[in-house]
């Protein structure tokens, strides 16, 4: 192996060992536009230790609203609906309750990795800057990973040890753009 190779590849390993990102569930896109629809695609890169993942829960947020889960070959899917805090205006319909948590079940070893989508809508009454949290459980044989700590209002969750994905809130475009 050539010298240029080496430091290529010692480069990669500090990037992923110094990257604490790598080691949590995270969203693929982090910033989506009030008002506008969002496809979510929840990144999980491991297991618990050497424990494959069994269950995958996400609770959704207020202010996002009309979820559909993708199915996933292999995994069960199951949704828990219930009411919304508030009636949503959709095109053409009232929005008054929907999908509250997704859960997919099935076998992810830890050695593997894996992504389990939902879209939905990011409500227009939402305030562009703030963030929208998906706190979500990662269930293995014993045990779980509890990716549901928010930071508090202002602060970042740089320095918390199991962030909740977080959606960053953008301004809408206006009409016609």
């Amino acid at each position: 192996m050539t010298n240029y190779a080496k430091s290529g590849l010692l480069a990669v390993a500090m990037a992923i060992a110094a990257s604490p990102a790598l080691a949590h569930v995270t969203l693929e896109t982090s910033q989506a536009q009030v008002g506008a629809g969002y496809k979510a695609v929840l990144k999980v890169p491991h297991g618990c230790g050497a424990l494959p993942t069994l269950r995958v829960k996400v609770r959704i947020p207020d202010g996002f609203i009309g979820v559909k889960p993708m199915p996933k070959a292999g995994w069960k899917l199951e949704t828990t609906r219930a009411p919304y805090g508030k009636t949503y205006e959709a095109p053409h319909v009232r929005l008054t309750e929907g999908v509250r948590e997704i859960t997919w079940s099935g076998d992810l070893p830890s050695d593997w990795y894996d992504e389990f989508v939902f879209t939905g809508t990011i409500a227009g009454d939402l305030t562009p800057g703030t963030t929208l949290y998906f706190p979500t459980v990662q269930e293995c044989e014993t045990g779980a990973e509890r990716w549901i700590e928010i930071p508090a209002e202002g602060a970042g969750g740089h320095d918390l040890k199991a962030p909740a994905p977080g959606l960053k809130l953008s301004p809408a475009k206006p009409h016609g753009q």
